[in-house]
């Protein structure tokens, strides 16, 4: 009996991970993560900094035109309910926008008979 003890002593030993992980660093799925998206934001940089140009440059332009755009947009949105109760707006050559209701009733194409042989009458 001695002897089994002895062997159940050192296979548990041996079973066990020769280091413990230390759960104080992150995990290699971390590490992966945080090396992916460092990566994609030195790829990006170069696109944001464009972007954050464009914004520093049409910001100002952007800001007059909502204020005086915005009001009238305002009573246009609160007047017009539903917006599918309209067609797509049209432009005309000369520039004009137009913005057709839909009809009530829709159109209802008239049916075409079939082609049937002369002299029979289908009944």
């Amino acid at each position: 009996m001695r002897h089994f003890i002895t062997i159940c002593a050192i296979s548990a030993a041996l079973t066990q991970p020769a280091h413990a992980e230390d759960d104080s660093g992150p995990s290699l799925m971390e590490q992966g993560a945080e090396l992916f998206f460092e990566g994609l934001r030195k790829e990006m940089e170069p696109a944001f900094d464009e972007l954050l140009g464009l914004a520093d440059q049409f910001g100002p332009a952007m800001q007059s035109f909502m204020a005086e755009m915005g009001p009238a947009l305002a009573d246009l949105a609160a007047e017009i309910e539903d917006w599918s109760t309209y067609e797509v707006p049209e432009i005309l050559p000369n520039g004009d926008i137009i913005i057709r209701k839909k009809s009530e009733t829709p159109e209802i194409e008239p049916v075409q008979p079939q082609d049937a042989p002369e002299g029979e009458i289908d009944i």
